[in-house]
């Protein structure tokens, strides 16, 4: 994508209406742009091929292979194209299912346009953006994980992570870019990458969103450095 250009978008919905009010109102966008558009997973999956979009804007609900698949597919293989998820669903499996699959954050059909405009901005810009409802979920999904037992005694695993690197995956998993990161923690954005980069490869993980989940599956990010607010 270039400088000050446009986010190409490719919106994925089986509603015809709802589609056709959406691509209204995002169009009405100076810094985004709708490309292309599907109506089921399959043609999702050709079209991200084809057109190779800044970011895939995705109902789950699709006919066909449906959302969730789709997301797991266009992942595979573009791993680089951020996927957001819009869906009138929001039960604690289907977030444990898109997590899987790759999808970059989650919105609520019905939410404001203004909110929606920014979490597409967010994901494309490399952040994780999950609705508040489904960030509650995961925690309360993550933050109680028993310690993993080792002949019998629970044990603790041991954190990777330097202190920095904590601060900064929070703050990754709050929906924080890099630049806001670098701003919040009063470092250039240069080093925040730096930091991102060594999480990435300490977690054996591929994105932003993988390393937020698994630190706070296994216990790495402190509560009260989740606590920090977005």
């Amino acid at each position: 994508m270039k400088p000050n250009s446009p986010l190409r978008i490719l919106l994925v919905e089986d509603d015809e209406l709802f589609r056709l009010g959406l691509q209204t109102r995002l169009q009405q966008e100076s810094c985004l742009q709708i490309i292309a558009e599907a109506e089921d997973g399959e043609t999702a999956v050709e079209l991200t091929q084809e057109y190779l979009p800044d970011v895939v804007v995705l109902d789950v609900g699709l006919p066909g292979i449906g959302g969730i698949e789709a997301c797991r597919q266009i992942k595979q293989r573009h791993p680089e194209i951020p996927i957001l998820i819009l869906t009138s669903h929001s039960q604690k499996s289907l977030i444990e299912r898109l997590m899987a699959a790759g999808a970059h954050g989650y919105c609520l059909k019905g939410i404001a346009a203004e909110t929606l405009v920014l979490a597409i901005r967010s994901v494309a810009s490399g952040a994780s953006w999950w609705d508040k409802g489904a960030t509650a979920e995961i925690r309360a999904v993550f933050t109680h994980v028993e310690p993993v037992k080792v002949g019998g005694k629970s044990e603790v695993l041991d954190n990777p992570l330097t202190k920095r690197e904590q601060e900064i995956l929070a703050l990754v998993a709050g929906g924080k870019s890099n630049q806001e990161i670098a701003q919040i923690l009063y470092i250039a954005p240069g080093t925040v990458r730096v930091h991102v980069h060594a999480i990435l490869q300490k977690l054996e993980v591929r994105d932003r969103t993988q390393a937020a989940v698994l630190a706070i599956q296994k216990g790495l990010v402190a509560e009260e450095l989740l606590a920090i607010e977005p």
